[in-house]
């Protein structure tokens, strides 16, 4: 059975995250989007695990179900803060989990470091990310411990402002037990290829959805394929990058993360890296220093060109949500609109999901429901023929406005990466 899984969300208890979002929303927006497994989110919140106690049943699997049928799987976000080297570092850790019993004791460990009902992403100042591990494959070697967003600039271990130089140096000893980095949506599996110290890690990519809307959820996601959907099958495929089990990750275009070029948002000055060079990183308006980006953190690490791809790399498709593709087409913002669902709607009905409207379907079906625009903007997309005006400083990029500038050299599709 094919597996679209979004393994990185957040429940109502995450600071900046919807409070109306319930395991009925999320289940009911993640099958509109096509994903078919969903990360729980925050399960060291207390009230958000008691929600989720009543509302799934365990078969032994490792794969939480709804009354309907839908999977879930047990997964949280804690934020480490603490010092080393003598900088403050800052980085996000995913934690996965097998079975309730298995988050009870994780939430009691945690909960002698620090409150876990303050955030659905709760903080832990002082225990740093090799004590995290070690303290959680103590009670089950079960328990899975990937790298958060692992470029961005404040909360990702290889982010600029707070992070480390390798992951060695931040997990030290413990870093035999990390098996797994998530890319992020300000960077894709090539910039990360560049590095060979993360060859040994496979690279997943989540949503990092912060609401139940299919614009955030499933906009990253792994592929796979399996025979039996359990945790362990999972947590296995990935860490043997198993081509035949694991068949790709979707991205965002990196261009349309948060973080992607350096730049200061209040100035709305968006950098390239050699630009923030020649400016000392410097902000040429305020005289502040830049948030330096995903892809000048990148450069500044990488050992390979750009191109090289290791031999065991799992493939990717690169897309952008099917809304952001209507609010580009149309020239409506609030991607909310009732023009937008409207043909979103219909999209989505003829072709049972959002994900099938962006991978699958059949360029002159799209035109005949949403008009030759739309069709043309899915297939560029899908074909990797399409400029995104880059992020930045938190904030978000986005197609270039009325039609799609097109891209002079294609994006390499996933076709490229198969043997």
């Amino acid at each position: 059975m094919k597996i679209f899984a979004d393994l990185h969300i957040h429940g109502p208890y995450s600071r900046a995250t919807s409070k109306n979002t319930t395991i009925e929303t999320l289940e009911k927006h993640a099958r509109i989007k096509g994903i078919n497994l969903l990360g729980t989110g925050d399960f060291t919140h207390p009230k958000w695990l008691s929600q989720l106690k009543n509302s799934l049943e365990e078969d032994g699997s490792g794969i939480l179900k709804t009354d309907t049928g839908f999977r879930f799987m047990l997964t949280t976000e804690v934020s480490n803060i603490y010092s080393q080297g003598g900088r403050l570092r800052k980085v996000h850790n995913v934690i996965h989990a097998p079975d309730f019993e298995t988050a009870d004791q994780i939430n009691e460990f945690l909960g002698r470091r620090g409150k876990l009902d303050s955030d659905g992403r709760p903080v832990f100042g002082g225990m740093s990310c090799a004590e995290l591990v070690e303290g959680l494959v103590s009670i089950t070697p079960r328990i899975a411990v990937v790298p958060a967003h692992i470029w961005t600039p404040w909360f990702g271990i290889l982010g600029s402002k707070s992070g480390f130089d390798s992951i060695e140096e931040c997990f030290q000893d413990q870093t035999r037990h990390i098996f797994a980095l998530e890319t992020g949506l300000s960077s894709d599996p090539p910039m990360n290829w560049r590095l060979s110290s993360l060859d040994k890690y496979a690279l997943v990519s989540n949503s990092d959805a912060h609401s139940y809307w299919p614009w955030r959820i499933g906009r990253e996601a792994n592929v796979f394929e399996l025979d039996r959907i359990t945790y362990d099958a999972i947590m296995e495929t990935i860490k043997k990058k198993d081509s035949k089990h694991f068949l790709y990750t979707i991205e965002v275009d990196p261009s349309y993360g948060k973080y992607h070029l350096d730049g200061h948002r209040e100035c709305g000055v968006r950098l390239t890296p050699a630009e923030s060079r020649r400016h000392n990183n410097i902000c040429p308006v305020c005289r502040k220093p830049l948030t330096i980006g995903v892809l000048n953190r990148v450069e500044e690490l990488a050992d390979r060109p750009d191109g090289f791809r290791p031999e065991d790399a799992v493939p990717f498709k690169s897309l952008l949500p099917l809304t952001e593709i209507l609010s580009t087409v149309t020239g409506i913002k609030q991607l909310q609109s009732k023009k937008i669902w409207s043909v979103y709607n219909r999209l989505v009905s003829h072709f049972g999901s959002e994900l099938n409207v962006l991978l699958d379907a059949p360029e002159n079906e799209i035109e005949d429901i949403s008009g030759k625009e739309t069709a043309k903007t899915v297939l560029s997309i899908r074909n990797g023929m399409i400029d995104v005006e880059p992020g930045y400083d938190g904030v978000y990029g986005r197609l270039s406005e009325g039609n799609v500038k097109m891209k002079k050299t294609p994006q390499k599709r996933i076709e490229n990466f198969i043997y």
